[in-house]
C-alpha cells in the first residue's frame, strides 16, 4: 500500500478574493485593461482574471511580475487583515513581516525560506528599488542574474534591484534569510 502523499500547501496563505480585489482596484486606478496587463506581465489573461476573481491562488512569481508592471510593492496587494501573509515561489518562501513608509521611501519586510536545488527569479522592480538580505543560516547566492552575490549565515547582501535577480541556496542547508525591500518615493 503506497502512503498518502502530504498535501500540497497553496502559494499564497493570504486571502486569495482580497489579493484578486487589490489587484483589479490597481489596475482600473492605472487605468489598464486586463489584456494589457497581462501582456505586460507575462501572465495568461485567464490566469490574471481567475486572479482578480479570487479563483487562482498566485505564485510569487506571478505576483511579483504583476506589481512590477503595476509600479507597486509587493504588500500593496497582500497587506489586509492577514497578519504574516506568506507566498510560495519555486524556490522561496517569503511571510511578510511588516510594511512601513518614511518621508522618502516604503518598506517591505519579509521573512525568507530559501529551499536548496533551485533558483527564485524575480523581475526588475521599478527604477531605485533596493533590496538588503542578511542571512541568518545557509549560504545564498543573490542579487542581479549577471553578477550574484554570495553570502553565508551572519552576512549581509544589497543591490539595486531593477534588474532581474535571482535566490539560491548554495549547498544542501536551506536558507533562513530577512529581506527588506526599499521602494524610493516617485
Amino acid at each position: 500500500m503506497t502512503p498518502p502523499r502530504p498535501a500540497r500547501r497553496p502559494p499564497l496563505d493570504a486571502d486569495a478574493g482580497a489579493v484578486g480585489q487589490r489587484i483589479r482596484a490597481l489596475r482600473a486606478e492605472r487605468g489598464i485593461s486586463l489584456s494589457t496587463l497581462a501582456r505586460a506581465a507575462g501572465v495568461g489573461k485567464a490566469t490574471l482574471s481567475a486572479l482578480e476573481n479570487g479563483t487562482r491562488n498566485p505564485t510569487l512569481e506571478t505576483l511579483y511580475a504583476i506589481t512590477a508592471q503595476l509600479g507597486v510593492p509587493l504588500a500593496a496587494v497582500l497587506a489586509g487583515p492577514a497578519a504574516t501573509p506568506t507566498v510560495r515561489g519555486a524556490t522561496v518562501v517569503a511571510t511578510l513581516l511588516e510594511s512601513f513608509t518614511d518621508t522618502d521611501a516604503s518598506y517591505e519586510l519579509y521573512r525568507l525560506r530559501v529551499r536548496p536545488g533551485g533558483e527564485q527569479v524575480s523581475p526588475a522592480h521599478r527604477p531605485g528599488v533596493t533590496e538588503h538580505v542578511t542571512v541568518f543560516a545557509g549560504m545564498l547566492r543573490a542579487g542581479p542574474l549577471d553578477a550574484p552575490l554570495t553570502a553565508a549565515a551572519g552576512g549581509h547582501l544589497r543591490w539595486t534591484s531593477d534588474v532581474p535577480h535571482g535566490y539560491a541556496a548554495l549547498g544542501e542547508e536551506e536558507v533562513a534569510a530577512s529581506l527588506l525591500l526599499r521602494y524610493p518615493r516617485s
